[in-house]
């Protein structure tokens, strides 16, 4: 077999690219989730179309504990989680609205979500990410897991899988990753 001459330049162009690729783990569209800072798994959605994590999460109220801004919420999952679950505040988020959600007398285009920092393990990967707080009730996935966390996860989704990484493995010691 004879190569053209462009060939052999354009291979090695590709070559630091594989490499990075056989760094990266591969996922599903969806996969399961452990929280361990909650002791709770559930089924995420992998979406990376969106910026930020976000929980389903229901009455979200923040509050001041010793000097420093805190969130109490419950978990919008199922009727079982009737147990509070108070966290530090990370910061405010700010989420453009959908056309649909868009409420013209309001003159906001975005909603303010809290966030809060969750150690999250998927597969063998424990991270920690930032995960807004909002009502998912009405979707299928009580965890969106977006772009900005996927990165942390050093993350390939592959849409046409489901559960890739099978039940979450983390050790409890494990290290959080960068």
């Amino acid at each position: 077999m004879r190569f053209k001459p462009c060939t052999l330049p354009l291979c090695l162009l590709l070559l630091p690219g594989l490499s990075l690729a056989a760094e990266k783990t591969v996922y599903g569209l969806n996969e399961y989730a452990n929280l361990s800072n909650l002791k709770l798994e559930v089924a995420a959605k992998l979406d990376t179309g969106a910026k930020t994590a976000s929980l389903s999460a229901r009455d979200i109220q923040r509050f001041k504990r010793d000097g420093d801004t805190w969130v109490k919420f419950y978990l919008a999952i199922d009727e079982a989680h009737t147990t509070p679950i108070e966290r530090p505040l990370a910061r405010i988020s700010k989420i453009k609205r959908r056309s649909g959600d868009y409420d013209p007398d309001e003159e906001k285009t975005y909603t303010a979500r809290p966030v809060i920092e969750l150690d999250v393990c998927m597969g063998q990967a424990l991270r920690r990410i930032e995960v807004n707080l909002t009502d998912r009730s009405a979707f299928q996935y009580p965890l969106l897991i977006g772009s900005e966390a996927l990165k942390r996860f050093s993350a390939l989704v592959d849409p046409s899988l489901k559960y890739a990484a099978g039940k979450p493995g983390c050790a409890t010691d494990a290290n959080l990753g960068e």
